[in-house]
């Protein structure tokens, strides 16, 4: 399987066969640039969950509490996901505590500030929606109108970093 199949094996032959050509043709990393050059302040722990609560409380504020929010160099991209939620229940006493956590992948450190802005998007939207269906991509999109179309970028953007590691593992 080569590299855009592997990151784009949803999407139509028509689409992988443009990106095979961008990338031919030497284009992808600028056709990047061009639409990502911002890059974000988010580096620690504690920035991502000022981040992640800021995006929240405009759009979720009556979602329940988010407990944790953390980046997790664990996560490994193309077998797991970009992030994960996950929604714990404990009992303690005669009280059942519930806990939503947030870990995103720590390839969006380096990444471009909308493409983190998305998987933070993506991650909130499963503390209403645990699944991803028409409900789910409703809310991404009244959160991040342009969602869509970062995710399908940020393929691109993995695509493109993929590469590069090739280039250095094959010129050492």
């Amino acid at each position: 399987m080569n590299v855009v199949d592997k990151f784009l094996s949803g999407y139509s032959s028509d689409v992988r066969c443009q990106v095979e050509k961008l990338i031919l043709t030497n284009k992808l990393d600028e056709y990047l640039k061009a639409r990502y050059s911002e890059s974000h302040g988010v580096s620690s722990d504690a920035d991502l969950r000022e981040y992640l609560l800021a995006i929240k409380n405009k759009h979720l504020k009556k979602s329940p509490p988010i407990s944790k929010v953390t980046f997790d160099g664990k996560i490994h991209v193309i077998k797991n996901a970009l992030g994960t939620h996950s929604y714990v229940n404990r009992v303690q006493g005669n009280k059942i505590k519930s806990k939503n956590e947030i870990r995103i992948s720590a390839v969006f450190k380096q990444a471009p500030a909308d493409f983190l802005n998305m998987i933070v998007v993506h991650e909130l939207a499963h503390v209403k929606e645990k699944e991803h269906n028409k409900s789910f991509y409703r809310l991404c999109q009244h959160m991040l109108p342009d969602y869509h179309q970062l995710e399908f970028d940020f393929r691109l953007y993995l695509i493109a970093q993929s590469m590069k590691r090739k280039d250095v593992v094959s010129s050492t």
